[in-house]
């Protein structure tokens, strides 16, 4: 009984200790996307006060391809040491499992969640030729003739947006995939398209240039960057809340004390002035909860999407 006892002790000590010495070499974020995004950005203005803090640098590593799945796979097969971190973003974690017929990772096998960075606010942008100025106009006129509208891609986070737009109400909206958000605007803007779900990032310099219309935020509350653009809630969708979040992952097995270090420093960072005031301009409000509460989001989301991608019977091969 002693020697267990002894034995248990010595490895709560180990890890104490490994979690005081990490990180004993630079930190690797890995983005799977292309710079300049909202997600590779988010990134990248929380490295820096990262960096100050851990005494280490931080460095973010650009892996894109197939929808995110190749740099969340580089980083599922990485060493659990904690030197090798992923940006997630829900479209990967939650939606890819359901939209893919194969996917190289398991988020919740593969992963230990750190922490939600943050929720960065849709928005529903229409040409102002479309003739629909609010969210009300827009589903009743939906429900007469078909709709369509933009979005970054098949799969997104903006399209099942759209999807659960189309269940909810009734109204044909019918889905015009982009390679990437930049295109999609540059469309409704031009009037090649009438709507375009997109990251209030992307949006917010055309809606209060009055070049487009926002119709709504599918939020919890109103964006601070586009304050009179009213939520789906308001707009009499009650309970219709989507928002894309982006958080860091650690592969699976990374020792817990490491982990717990890691969110208090990346929760320290998001409070700094610095980080809330970039954040405001990408549309992120910042979070930084504990890993536990990570956790128990991306199982609730991936439960969501899951009936979402179902009936809108979204797959890519």
């Amino acid at each position: 009984m002693r020697i267990a006892l002894a034995v248990f002790l010595g490895l709560i000590l180990i890890s104490a200790a490994g979690a005081q010495e990490w990180p004993t070499k630079p930190v690797r974020i890995i983005v799977p996307f292309t710079p300049g995004g909202v997600a590779d950005n988010s990134a990248r203005v929380v490295a820096e006060p990262l960096a100050a803090r851990l005494g280490q640098q931080v460095i973010v590593e650009n892996r894109p391809g197939a929808s995110g799945n190749i740099g969340t796979q580089a980083v599922a097969q990485a060493d659990a040491d904690g030197h090798t971190l992923l940006l997630g973003f829900d479209g990967t974690m939650v939606i890819n499992p359901h939209v893919f017929a194969k996917i190289p990772f398991d988020t919740l096998r593969d992963f230990a969640p750190v922490t939600k960075l943050g929720d960065a606010t849709l928005i529903l942008v229409a040409h102002p030729g479309a003739g629909v100025r609010n969210l009300s106009e827009l589903i009743e006129r939906a429900k007469a003739k078909p709709f369509s509208y933009g979005t970054s891609g098949t799969g997104g986070t903006p399209h099942l947006a759209g999807e659960l737009l189309k269940q909810r109400t009734g109204a044909q909206l019918e889905h015009v995939p982009y390679k990437g958000g930049g295109q999609a605007i540059t469309d409704v803007v031009g009037g090649q398209i009438p709507l375009v779900f997109t990251a209030i990032a992307t949006a917010q310099q055309y809606v209060r240039t009055n070049r487009l219309v926002g119709l709504g935020v599918p939020s919890a509350k109103r964006s601070s960057a586009l304050p009179d653009v009213p939520t789906f809630h308001e707009s009499g969708l009650a309970g219709f809340d989507v928002s894309s979040w982006v958080g860091i992952f650690a592969p699976a097995k990374t020792p817990q004390p490491v982990v717990d270090k890691l969110q208090r420093e990346l929760q320290a960072a998001l409070r700094t002035p610095f980080v809330r005031e970039r954040y405001a301009t990408l549309g992120i409000e910042p979070v930084g909860n504990a890993p536990r509460e990570f956790l128990e989001q991306v199982r609730a989301d991936l439960a969501r999407w899951a009936e979402v991608v179902k009936a809108a019977n979204v797959k890519v091969e």
